[in-house]
């Protein structure tokens, strides 16, 4: 029997599973791993195949069946933490976005991070001004098609290509003026490295957004780019703190705490309420990640980080990687021949459709425009999505990112981001990026009237390999978790919270008592002789307690002992 289970175990360590990786062109690049490998190992398997050296950047995603998305953990087996049966189904994501992506040593490495903003753009994490979108969008255009051509490019060739989730004639109209007369000439790097330049300029760069509420019960979203942490309501960016501001991070169940220490030692506690307990450690743990690859001098001064107290049991974790600086510093050391790089060109695209997918369906006729746009607004506040939620952008720079009031859609009717009847669906929109640059009142309205913002995209699709039905399922469940509500609920919920959290401290209060009082007696039964316990073993109390109470108590338990090891030996 035990040479069979051992036999057994052996087959179980050598077996083999299949690891399919998506890339960021919406290629797929499958690998075999053993039982015991670590994800490291299937990293490093996947820079190798893209010919990468500035990996750091980067990372392995994946979502569990609960549809929560998790960064594959470089340390750990990757069997153990796929909680789904193989095949195993992955990304190959930008994990931290560069701080200066132009300035990166390698042009694989910018095109890379090209394709990852490229995604963003279209899926609605990247929202800028109608003007911006459009410059992003040719130098997108430029670096996949070239310069302009008549003979091959015919009126209206821009509507081919999807840059965004929604957009007008008129904006196609601008993409297409300046790819004719502002981008001629210009390298397919050349058109990369300007596109990064000017998304690095945005606001919502580098934003990974996670839903949440506030303790009011309001939607909100959390998210960590390279220079600090973010928190977008509505249509503002309500809270914006440096990483050299950021003392703590902390979750207990669902609830998420930032402690902020800010100027004149001023302290502020944030604290919001993700939608599940694993959605709250993803944000913990990519908040950890974050700061101390952002914030840190050297990997060194990486320490392990708990998320426990005296009276709640937590979570400890530690970045494993370099910080950006060491990047930066092993990147200036880089000395090869530039690799070659296999640009995806007009490859179609699943999740990512700006390059050719046929000709985008003509827009609404003028006269269904309001209708279509209300009907938009709507489908706005069914986004949903774990860890790649779609937030909205700052009005900081003042521009408004709302749909044009009912009192001006005569005047903007160009403006307005239209979608054909045949494209639109629920499960599939997201905020788009570029729209009208005035008039938040349809906007506010629609939040006030459907509730919270939550996300869906394409891409969780893609990653969770889930059919689109399962997936619509899935959007209206997550959606009623995040859609905050009554105000008397939440009271409920605090009173309950704080009912827990005094029963916990009474009873720990009693167990330390209880084991102080057991320590005592050990301790003054002892052969320890001090004047402390020399005084009270001469008191009358303790020699009752000694003779009425200890000494029986220690004649039974080792009776009771005796007789155990007995048994023991007789059988």
């Amino acid at each position: 029997m035990l040479s069979r289970w051992m036999s057994g175990s052996s087959r179980n360590l050598d077996r083999e599973y299949n690891c399919t990786v998506r890339l960021l062109d919406d290629s797929e690049y499958t690998c075999t791993i053993q039982r015991d490998a670590k994800g490291q190992y299937l990293f490093d398997l996947l820079c190798h195949h893209l010919n990468l050296l500035e990996k750091d950047y980067f990372g392995i995603r994946f979502v569990d069946p609960d549809k929560q998305r998790h960064w594959l953990e470089f340390t750990k087996s990757v069997v153990k933490q796929m909680r789904a049966q193989p095949p195993f189904t992955m990304c190959f994501r930008v994990k931290f976005y560069p701080t200066d992506p132009a300035a990166l040593k390698e042009e694989i490495t910018r095109y890379l991070v090209f394709l990852q903003i490229k995604r963003d753009l279209y899926h609605g994490r990247l929202l800028c001004k109608t003007s911006d979108a459009a410059l992003l969008a040719a130098y997108i255009l430029q670096a996949e098609i070239g310069d302009y051509d008549p003979g091959k490019h015919p009126e209206g060739y821009s509507s081919k290509f999807q840059f965004f989730p929604k957009h007008s004639e008129k904006l196609e109209r601008k993409i297409a003026e300046i790819h004719k007369s502002e981008l001629s000439g210009q390298t397919p790097a050349t058109s990369e490295l300007n596109f990064l330049r000017k998304a690095q300029t945005l606001e919502t760069y580098g934003v990974d957004p996670h839903p949440c509420k506030d303790v009011s019960g309001n939607a909100a979203f959390l998210a960590f780019t390279p220079f600090g942490f973010v928190v977008l309501q509505g249509n503002k960016r309500v809270h914006f703190i440096k990483w050299n501001e950021v003392t703590k991070m902390k979750f207990e169940g669902k609830t998420f705490y930032l402690y902020v220490s800010q100027k004149e030692e001023k302290k502020i506690v944030l604290t919001y309420f993700a939608p599940t307990p694993e959605a709250c450690k993803h944000l913990w743990k990519c908040g950890i990640e974050n700061q101390a690859f952002y914030k840190l001098e050297k990997s060194s001064q990486v320490r392990t980080v708990s998320s426990s107290n005296l009276f709640f049991k937590g979570s400890r974790f530690r970045y494993s990687g370099r910080v950006a600086k060491e990047v930066m510093e092993s990147s200036a050391k880089i000395k090869r021949e530039p690799p070659e790089i296999h640009r995806a060109g007009l490859v179609p695209s699943r999740s990512c459709p700006s390059i050719t997918h046929g000709p985008r369906l003509s827009s609404v006729p003028r006269t269904r425009r309001r209708a279509v746009h209300i009907s938009i607004m709507e489908g706005l506040e069914s986004l949903r999505d774990s860890a790649h939620s779609t937030p909205v952008r700052s009005a900081s720079h003042g521009d408004a990112f709302a749909a044009p009031s009912r009192g001006g859609r005569t005047e903007s009717s160009e403006r307005v981001a239209v979608i054909a009847d045949e494209n639109y669906s629920p499960a599939d929109s997201v905020l788009p990026t570029p729209v009208a640059e005035h008039s938040l009142e349809l906007m506010l309205l629609s939040r006030q009237a459907n509730g919270a913002p939550c996300s869906i995209e394409e891409e969780k699709e893609s990653e969770a390999g889930t059919p689109a039905a399962a997936e619509a399922e899935e959007a209206g469940g997550e959606l009623r978790a995040l859609c905050p509500g009554s105000l008397g609920a939440a009271q409920a919920e605090q009173v309950n919270k704080f009912v827990l959290s005094v029963l916990r401290l009474l009873l720990v209060t009693v167990g330390l008592l209880f084991v102080l009082l057991l320590l005592l007696i050990v301790l003054t039964e002892s052969d320890l002789d001090t004047a402390f316990f020399r005084d009270i073993r001469q008191t009358p109390e303790f020699e009752q307690f000694h003779y009425q109470y200890f000494c029986p108590l220690r004649r039974w338990f080792a009776c009771k002992v005796r007789a155990v090891v007995n048994l023991l030996l007789d059988t």
